[in-house]
């Protein structure tokens, strides 16, 4: 297998965005029942005006400008196509980190914190603080193309991107991760502790520890969210973990499906108040959107949740050693008590942040970026 590295340029055709328009002018809406809003999942009015400015507003281009202003590559790792944004520091021994994302996200979350991640003098920052940014698209998700055979779960992945990293001649790293990017990572932790010198995650996952009645009023009311969220939340994890490719059929047909399929989640899980645009503006979501449709990896990114759940990779049995970094944004979808954590993590680091949600580095750069920074200079 080649271990070649080739750069990457991103660029989607014309007439791509064409067939794109063309499929926004024709959408059929569904009804809605009035005065549901948002009660029975995507509410009409903001899918609706959402669809109209990705048609008549949103530049692409624009897009692809501020991507491509990074550098861009592909390499085959375990047969498959991975892409990666590899932004170098100016400062020669910045540390190395792989930032993994999550679903529904892609690289474009981190577009706000690579710069001052990886050259912190030009963004108010101390030039020790400085980082080698190495951003994967997640194997089946954005420019590293559709998975073409089973079996790539958060495991997988992690290995894979710890081929990447060894593939570029980063013998020690640092890791970090929310969502699957924090499975992801924490797989790093335990299966790369060589190399991997500690890992920082903004969504760190546990398993129940003792009796409940002991935790605090503040552990407990954020027990009572996440059973909220399993009974609200969770549908589209039993459709993506069963039967991802029917679910495709639609989602890869209808970028106005797409948009519903996925601005409900940045709505939900975001601290916005039920008001998405107060968290992320049409283009950050347009721009996320619009790499799934362009490269056509929906119904691969939702595979992954099938590879997981069906595949029974996702214990927690064993414990990362590695030092571990914990963000807490106060809306996570999953906050679990810090005893819970401690026993799956060794947890040297913990942030209880004032703001935020589930997409931190897109939502509330300057948080993560502070708190990737505070973690990782007791490791440099």
């Amino acid at each position: 297998m080649s271990e070649s590295i080739e750069p990457f340029r991103v660029e989607i055709p014309r007439e791509a965005q064409e067939d794109l328009r063309r499929r926004l002018e024709w959408t059929r809406f569904p009804d809605q029942i009035p005065g549901t809003r948002w009660d029975y999942g995507a509410e009409i009015e903001t899918v609706r005006e959402l669809v109209a400015y990705w048609r008549d507003d949103f530049s692409w281009s624009s897009v692809e400008d501020e991507l491509n202003a990074l550098e861009h590559y592909k390499t085959t790792i375990d047969g498959q196509s991975i892409h990666f944004v590899h932004a170098r520091s100016p400062v020669p021994e910045a540390m190395p980190l792989v930032i993994s994302h999550g679903w529904p996200g892609t690289v474009v979350e981190f577009l706000k914190v690579i710069g001052p991640l990886t050259d912190p003098e030009a963004h108010g920052g101390r030039r020790e603080d400085a980082f080698h940014v190495i951003c994967p698209s997640l194997p089946g998700y954005g420019f590293s193309e559709p998975t073409r055979t089973t079996g790539w779960d958060a495991v997988r992945m992690a290995d894979a991107f710890a081929v990447l990293m060894d593939r570029l001649g980063y013998a020690r790293y640092g890791a970090q991760g929310g969502d699957w990017g924090a499975l992801i990572t924490t797989q790093i932790g335990l299966r790369d502790a060589d190399h991997c010198c500690g890992i920082h995650l903004n969504m760190p996952l546990a398993s129940p520890q003792g009796d409940v009645e002991s935790l605090s009023d503040a552990e407990k009311a954020a027990l009572a969210d996440m059973a909220q969220f399993n009974r609200m939340e969770t549908g589209y994890q039993a459709i993506q973990g069963t039967r991802p490719q029917t679910l495709g059929f639609g989602l890869n047909d209808s970028p106005a499906g797409l948009a519903a399929w996925i601005v409900e989640k940045f709505r939900a899980w975001s601290d916005c108040g039920d008001d998405v645009y107060r968290s992320f503006t049409r283009d950050e979501l347009l721009a996320n959107i619009s790499v799934y449709w362009f490269t056509g990896t929906i119904t691969s990114s939702t595979r992954l949740y099938y590879e997981v759940t069906q595949g029974g990779r996702m214990s927690l049995d064993h414990r990362v050693e590695v030092p571990t970094g914990v963000a807490r944004f106060p809306k996570e979808v999953m906050r679990f008590p810090r005893r819970w954590v401690d026993n799956h993590y060794n947890v040297t680091h913990w942030t209880e942040m004032p703001r935020g949600g589930h997409f931190a580095a897109m939502e509330v750069p300057d948080l993560y970026i502070e708190d990737v920074r505070r973690f990782f200079s007791t490791l440099r």
